[in-house]
């Protein structure tokens, strides 16, 4: 398994008139946590584009089970717990700080389209490298 944690602050605009984070707002802290963890393994959204691919999110969900509020400091921790083929998933865990349980969990599901054809792929080669290697070092620790 590949894991990253991200710092989240909730901002006011993510608030509703609860004055709790908006629910829609978690899948963009799993799009941050995402993010984050494909960067700190070398493949930035940038780096699989110019590789010639896209990765689409094909379906989302998320349970709340509590909330967050105003000025809270989110840890988001994304986890890949699989090597991709056609299609991958990501699973997320949202927590407070110092908090242990956390206040919401999900996954997304991707797969690679060919930006040239438009057409659904299989996970090119050098970001299959770059997950396997990450893999390998996970086991070792």
């Amino acid at each position: 398994m590949i894991h990253h944690t991200t710092e989240v602050r909730v901002r006011y605009a993510d608030t509703d008139q609860m004055k709790f984070a908006y629910y829609g707002k978690f899948f963009e802290y799993f799009e941050q946590g995402r993010s984050d963890l494909l960067r700190s393994i070398g493949l930035p959204y940038t780096e699989v584009e110019s590789m010639g691919y896209y990765i689409p999110v094909i379906e989302a969900h998320a349970e709340y089970r509590h909330p967050a509020r105003y000025d809270d400091l989110l840890l988001v921790l994304t986890m890949l717990r699989d090597i991709p083929v056609a299609k991958f998933r990501i699973d997320y865990e949202v927590r407070t700080q110092g908090g242990r349980e956390p206040i919401a969990t999900g996954y997304t599901m991707h797969t690679f389209i060919n930006a040239r054809t438009g057409r659904p792929s299989r996970a090119p080669a050098q970001f299959l490298e770059a997950i396997e290697k990450h893999f390998q070092q996970a086991e070792r620790t």
